[in-house]
């Protein structure tokens, strides 16, 4: 296989995804790189921690994160209820998968964290602003969530 093969089946691979997932395209793709990195210095920090690697560690690691995928699904599932159920009203949303984006960037920030802590206990000095910065974000995303279920308790009680 040529270079120019390769390249095309990685561009056939990113559209056809890009297509399928639209805006949650690149909020999956960071989340996917997250749990790829996160397993990776996990690993290697291991031997810094209490216990030794296994595989029934490693295997729950990997679980651990297929099931963050599913979250987001469920995510994406909610934002086609909302969407049906707008639509059935007469109502346009301005927004699609909303749910599921915003679950995606609460894993990510996780992920981020998990992986600074790694890197911590790998011994790699990280700038002092970096671990405090990411918690902030993760801190916004959850205050977000919170605000919109305020909305959907509020507009229950409208009705």
């Amino acid at each position: 296989m040529n270079n120019k093969s390769i390249q095309a089946i990685i561009t056939g691979i990113t559209g056809f995804l890009s297509s399928v997932l639209g805006i949650l395209y690149v909020p999956v793709l960071l989340m996917v790189i997250c749990n790829i990195i996160d397993y990776i210095t996990g690993l290697m920090a291991a031997p810094n921690r209490k216990g030794a690697i296994n595989s029934y560690k490693s295997m729950r690691g990997i679980c651990k994160k297929v099931t963050m995928w599913l979250l987001v699904v469920v995510g994406a599932i909610m934002d086609q209820l909302l969407k049906y159920a707008s639509a059935t009203f007469g109502i346009a949303l301005p927004f699609t998968f909303l749910i599921a984006c915003i679950v995606a960037v609460w894993i990510i920030c996780n992920e981020l964290i998990s992986i600074l802590e790694n890197m911590i206990d790998i011994g790699v000095n990280i700038p002092a602003f970096l671990l405090p910065l990411v918690k902030h974000i993760r801190t916004q995303v959850d205050e977000m969530t919170e605000m919109l279920e305020e909305d959907k308790e509020t507009e229950d009680n409208l009705i």
